[in-house]
């Protein structure tokens, strides 16, 4: 069906189209403020959240994520401790560190100090005990108060004073693991030595401190990736920053010529995206033809499993045909969409002029999604500080640690006294080590909810702020819409007027409709998490429906983003009530469907279109550049462990950059659309109810103005 059709009868199960009004002349500006109730919740929730974050605050301790932690729960290496010049931690036994017991506690069931440096050499206690040159190096991986003069080593040994054998090893995280290399052959060495004495009259081989290590640290791959990139960040974050500021000159360069050629920048656009899936497509056709015959190029995915230097799956050609197919595929979708609603794109393409010349006239709009990405920013700062204080505001808990069964075995017990109970007698080698932070005040029963009102909050703050701007945005470019004679009508200042009224009048809306949204959101956090608990268990029907649930609420949040986006634009017009709002909203679209189907999706398809060239664009440069492709400028590229993460890193920046200012056009086009069905039900051309719409959309709608056809004629 097109477009010029009449206005269609009012369906009163969507209720009755809008009437003419002839004192309405854009948003109105007498209102009063509406979902009070609504206002005075968020209000009160968020003094709540301050006073959470000032109870976090002053229980928690953000050294505990920084430093490790000895047996007795001190920080190593913290300013201002005694143990400040001890920064490591070393383990009396890293063998133990293989138990099952490390991934259940997350700590190893064996005696932790925090000393100055990793031992660099194997020694025994027994050799040391013998040797009184060696007694003091020795003593340094000790407890206090080892007197080797009035203890024998076996004294030493029975109340857990010392090692029963030290080995060389390097510093990793902080934590004093073996220096375990591999030879020729693949056998693992420590120091050149496969195997050592224990102390205790037996030998250990090297492959056993291997599992150790992995073991003593749960996270330790992931931590060297980590710290690799971090690595690639320090070297290249100013040309990630180059990068970025390059995204946001295009990005400004292609509004600017928006606002001047939007029918050729859209075709230009078109082809342009076309041409760069194409691109890429070529390259991974030649990298897949690059690698034929190329030693373990033929290796697959699967059989190569989870690798920490991700530059492997490069050499593989089963990745470059994956990236070649996803690829051809988004390239065949594009075209489709292209080829069947290329009657459609040049009417899009006229609402995109008409928002080219909103923005125009409206620049500081442009300049808003700073003010949203500054309080985005904030309210994630709170949020993230606050979840860091809140957990590590537990106290020290201490629990007995046994590597053979004991009843004890994980019961909590006290460490200053834990010599004088009848455990150690009981449970031979047991010892009270540190476990973890919790306690049983109760704040401290009550944390899991203010972890929760916290997580909450922040959806609730984050949703409000996108609100906030998106309510503003659509009353500026609305106030453009209803100007009859623009720029003359056109109020001064329409962003700060728009966002005056906002927060004066509507901020109870704003709460009600990103209460509804952040309500939705986490369920979805929670059921995700109830996805990752059940990720073990054999139940199909639980999976296949929490799948459901999951699928349903994606839907859910979806639809209420919609509904709420369209009910702000309602709110900043007319001043009504969220669900009024929304009500209105979704009727006027409901009466004109075939409408939205047509122009809003299609212009929100040119749009993303737009954002996806500008990250192809800086994509493609960044690529070349990163991975030393282009000779003029090898050796100006920083050395890099991933190349990838600087070239994501810019892909990702760029495409919320770019976001960040189509966003501006989004909301403009979706406003001026519904200000369009509006004018459309509320005017029919005569003289006296003109149409506000341009001159452009009324050609393409085969309709116009009395006064504009007489003086054509």
């Amino acid at each position: 069906m097109e477009l010029n059709e009449k206005n269609p009868t009012p369906d009163s199960k969507y209720g009755e189209a809008r009437k003419f009004d002839p004192t309405f002349k854009g948003p109105i500006h007498n209102r009063g403020c509406t979902d009070v109730f609504c206002c005075i919740l968020f209000i009160l929730a968020i003094l709540g959240y301050f006073a959470v974050g000032i109870l976090a605050w002053s229980q928690g301790d953000p050294r505990k994520v920084i430093y490790p932690t000895d047996s007795r729960g001190q920080f190593c290496g913290q300013a201002g401790t005694p143990l400040e010049k001890k920064p490591l931690l070393f383990y009396f036994n890293i063998l133990k560190c293989a138990s099952p017991l490390t991934l259940l506690e997350f700590q190893c069931p064996t005696t932790q100090l925090c000393v100055e440096s990793c031992p660099t050499k194997h020694m025994t206690l027994v050799n040391a005990y013998l040797n009184k040159g060696e007694q003091e190096y020795y003593k340094q991986f000790c407890k206090e108060g080892v007197d080797f003069s009035k203890m024998s080593a076996p004294e030493i040994l029975k109340h857990g004073l010392c090692p029963s054998m030290l080995m060389s090893s390097k510093p990793f995280t902080r934590r004093c693991l073996p220096a375990l290399s591999t030879m020729k052959g693949g056998v693992v060495v420590v120091g050149n030595e496969t195997s050592f004495d224990n102390g205790k009259g037996g030998k250990v081989n090297a492959t056993d401190f291997l599992d150790a290590s992995k073991k003593s640290n749960v996270v330790v791959e992931a931590r060297q990736v980590a710290m690799r990139i971090f690595e690639d960040y320090t070297v290249s974050w100013y040309w990630i920053l180059i990068g970025l500021v390059i995204a946001m000159v295009v990005s400004l360069i292609f509004i600017v010529l928006l606002r001047y050629l939007a029918g050729i920048m859209i075709w230009v656009m078109i082809v342009m995206v076309i041409l760069v899936i194409g691109y890429g497509i070529f390259h991974c056709a030649m990298e897949y033809r690059s690698l034929k015959g190329e030693p373990g190029s033929d290796v697959t995915i699967r059989d190569l499993g989870l690798q920490t230097d991700f530059s492997v799956y490069l050499q593989i050609r089963q990745t470059w045909l994956a990236f070649m197919i996803i690829l051809s595929i988004v390239e065949v979708v594009v075209i489709l969409l292209l080829v069947f609603l290329r009657k459609r794109v040049l009417i899009a393409i006229a609402l995109i002029k008409e928002a080219s010349r909103a923005v125009g006239h409206v620049m500081s709009s442009l300049f808003y999604p700073l003010l949203t990405f500054a309080l985005l920013a904030l309210v994630i700062a709170y949020w993230a500080i606050t979840a860091v204080f809140l957990s590590t505001s537990n106290e020290q808990v201490y629990k007995v640690f046994n590597t053979t069964e004991c009843e004890y075995s994980r019961d909590t017990c006290n460490p200053e006294m834990f010599n004088t109970t009848n455990i150690s007698a009981q449970c031979p080698g047991a010892e009270c080590l540190f476990a973890f932070y919790g306690g049983e005040t109760y704040y401290h029963k009550y944390l899991i909810v203010f972890q929760f009102y916290n997580v909450f909050l922040f959806f609730w703050c984050a949703n409000f702020v996108t609100a906030l701007g998106q309510v503003t945005l659509a009353g500026a470019f609305a106030s453009y819409y209803w100007a009859f004679k623009k720029p003359d009508d056109i109020p001064a200042s329409p962003i700060c007027s728009s966002l005056g009224r906002a927060l004066r009048y509507h901020t109870g809306s704003l709460a009600f409709g990103s209460l509804i949204l952040s309500l939705v959101q986490v369920i979805r956090v929670l059921l995700e998490y109830l996805d990752q608990k059940l990720k073990a268990a054999q139940n199909r029907f639980a999976k296949f429906l929490l799948s459901c649930l999951k699928c349903c609420f994606w839907c859910l949040e979806k639809f209420i983003k919609f509904l709420n986006r369209n009910a702000y634009i309602m709110v900043a017009i007319y001043g009504k009530s969220f669900c009024t709002s929304a009500r209105d909203a979704f009727f006027l679209l409901m009466r004109n469907i075939i409408r939205v189907a047509v122009l809003d999706k299609v212009t929100d398809f040119l749009l993303f279109l737009g954002k996806l060239l500008i990250v192809g664009i800086v994509g493609i440069c960044s690529f070349f550049f990163f991975s030393g492709r282009i000779k003029a400028v090898e050796q100006t590229a920083p050395s890099l462990n991933y190349y990838w993460v600087p070239i994501l890193t810019v892909v990702v920046g760029s495409y919320l950059i770019a976001h960040g200012f189509f966003s501006v056009y989004a909301m403009c086009v979706d406003t001026l659309f519904l200000c369009f069905l509006e004018d459309l039900e509320r005017n029919d051309g005569t003289a006296e109810r003109p149409y506000f719409m341009s001159q452009n959309l009324l050609t393409i709608l085969k309709k116009s103005n009395e006064d504009q056809a007489k003086t054509v004629d």
